[in-house]
């Protein structure tokens, strides 16, 4: 990782050693940003108030907290609700997607991505004002949650 002032900083919470590595050497080249990876939701929430990144980048299925719950722990506490979160997950059904919204992510991503659509994914939602973003959950608590889906 390349440490520079001044860089928005990005926590990359995912339990894949693979593509935390490849997350941890894309990242920093094509964003820029300053990068920080673990591979667990208790660990995600230890270096999140350790680092103060200004994006989180969350997998869903991990040891630990999953991603969800970390999602709900961070936009629960006043000091980090207004965060830029997205998650980055294998789970494609809709009820998943929703769920996701739901517990606060800004952004719900399905693997694979490629390192350039996440680096654009995080320059949009670094954008995002708090306004912005306390009005769009507001809008999605006051949706229908999807009907599960009958395989």
């Amino acid at each position: 990782m390349i440490a520079s002032q001044g860089l928005p900083t990005v926590l990359i919470v995912e339990d894949n050693p693979d593509l935390l590595d490849l997350l941890l050497l894309s990242l920093p080249r094509l964003g820029p940003f300053k990068v920080y990876g673990v591979s667990d939701g208790i660990a995600g929430l230890e270096q999140f108030y350790e680092q103060r990144p200004q994006c989180v980048v969350i997998d869903i299925k991990m040891p630990g907290l999953d991603g969800y719950q970390l999602v709900r722990a961070l936009r629960g506490d006043p000091e980090t609700a207004a965060t830029p979160l997205i998650i980055l997950t294998a789970l494609a059904q809709q009820r998943d997607h929703f769920a996701g919204l739901a517990a606060g992510a800004d952004l719900y991503l399905i693997k694979p991505v490629t390192p350039q659509a996440l680096v654009e994914a995080i320059h949009q939602v670094i954008r995002v004002s708090e306004a912005e973003r306390l009005q769009r959950l507001e809008a999605l608590l006051e949706e229908e949650p999807p009907e599960p889906e009958i395989s």
